[in-house]
């Protein structure tokens, strides 16, 4: 590593950075329910705009892994600082539909080109440490959509506006433009080490990097929509719904501050297995409970995600290195892709059960409008409360596939282990 390379600065730097990402999940989040009822849109346009920050991710993820060796991670994090500007003040002065889908889209494409960039940079200056140094990057996430939740919660309490709420996001977007265009940047690791772009390219194929993209579709979902969609989907259900959020998120960051000796201890495979168990447990409890055991299935379910996406970065990074920076950011991108589809299904979805739920003929849009009756909304509300959960239910069905799939994985990677170990052994003797 170069003498001008500030390893320290540039970790920090990215750690404000993916700050503003997971502030914009924890905002948004917060705020998605309120907008709705601003704006006039059913849960079906909601979960479009929710889902058009899943569009510009994997977008901008994919074309950055594409030209990061390229162009160098300097420029791509230059990019990001001025999407999220626009897409953060765009928000602020909404009037409707399509400027939230534009100003979203715009937020998703900054949140994928500072992933696109930082997961190369994370791993390139910690290349001894991967997967502990990619969670302790990644319980930022978590971390802001922690401070995010409570932002909108206690100025909510104030009669403070979402305008305002989301316009708190500027200023770490400035510190964190202003740190990146002043430090320099090393090449890749995959440039570093001499890896060609044939070779790279290559390594995409691999049959293990093929199962790890599949498996990231499910840990995404698992977390991320499930924490886009909680206030959504409990909100009838407990008084509490975004605390919910925030108590699952705060989890995620102590689990992931204290990565390092759980990752030693069980292997990124063995810390997949045990996250999925965790998830789905989690998930149980948030579907099939209420009062205080909902808090209870958010810490459990906190504990099952929070190592998912690091984890599975850092598992490629360390047993696929020269699918390089192409690899994580197709990792990204996909359980991006992943979740957006998922909103959007299941925001059709929710909407369906709703008017299942309504007395036969209701009218979704009727119940939902300015002109409903207290018999129409009280209608309204009981079906939300049973709607919720079983969106929760339904979607219990990924951790528990990917419990089985990380099993298996746990003991391929073992019996890879122990061949290796042969192998070495023959040739000593």
């Amino acid at each position: 590593m170069p003498a001008n390379i500030q390893k320290k600065q540039l970790f920090t730097a990215s750690c404000l950075a993916l700050l503003v990402t997971s502030l914009s999940f924890g905002i948004r989040a917060g705020i998605l329910g309120r907008l709705g009822e601003k704006f006039h849109l059913d849960a079906q346009q909601l979960g479009t705009i929710a889902a058009t920050a899943f569009w510009g991710f994997p977008l901008a993820i994919v074309i950055g892994g594409l030209v990061v060796d390229a162009i160098g991670m300097k420029k791509l994090l230059i990019g990001a600082f001025v999407f999220h500007l626009a897409g953060i003040l765009l928000t602020v002065f909404a009037t409707g539909y399509w400027s939230l889908f534009i100003s979203t889209l715009f937020v998703g494409i900054a949140n994928g080109t500072v992933e696109a960039a930082c997961n190369p940079l994370v791993a390139t200056i910690h290349s001894d440490n991967k997967t502990t140094k990619l969670n302790h990057f990644h319980l930022w996430f978590p971390g802001g959509i922690v401070i995010g939740t409570l932002i909108v919660f206690f100025l909510d309490k104030m009669g403070v506006g979402w305008q305002v709420q989301v316009g708190l996001m500027v200023i770490p977007t400035l510190i964190y433009g202003f740190l990146f265009s002043k430090l320099d940047f090393p090449v890749t690791e995959r440039v570093a080490s001499g890896v060609s772009g044939a070779d790279m390219y290559k390594a995409l194929l691999n049959p293990l990097f093929i199962l790890m993209i599949i498996l990231m579709f499910g840990t995404a979902i698992t977390e991320l929509f499930t924490g886009q969609w909680i206030d959504v989907l409990l909100k009838n259900v407990t008084d509490n719904a975004i605390l919910l959020l925030t108590i699952e998120t705060g989890v995620m960051v102590v689990g992931r501050a204290f990565a390092g000796p759980v990752v030693h201890k069980f292997s990124p495979a063995g810390v997949l297995l045990i996250s999925a168990v965790l998830a789905a447990t989690g998930l149980y409890l948030l579907g099939h409970t209420s009062g205080n055991m909902l808090f209870v299935g958010a810490i459990i379910f906190g504990m099952g995600v929070c190592y998912f996406w690091p984890t599975m970065l850092g598992f490629v990074s360390e047993n696929l290195p020269r699918t390089g920076a192409v690899g994580l950011n197709f990792m990204g991108g996909a359980g991006m892709f992943a979740v957006s589809l998922y909103m959007i299904f299941m925001g059709g979805y929710y909407d369906r059960l709703l008017v299942g739920k309504l007395p036969a003929g209701a009218e979704l849009a009727v119940y939902s409008g300015a002109g409903a009756t207290p018999e129409m909304t009280n209608a309204l509300m009981e079906a939300k409360k049973a709607a919720g959960p079983a969106i929760i239910n339904a979607t219990l069905i990924i951790p528990i596939i990917l419990s089985v799939a990380f099993a298996g994985l746990l003991i391929y990677m073992r019996s890879r282990k122990h061949e290796q170990a042969q192998k070495l052994s023959n040739s000593i003797v």
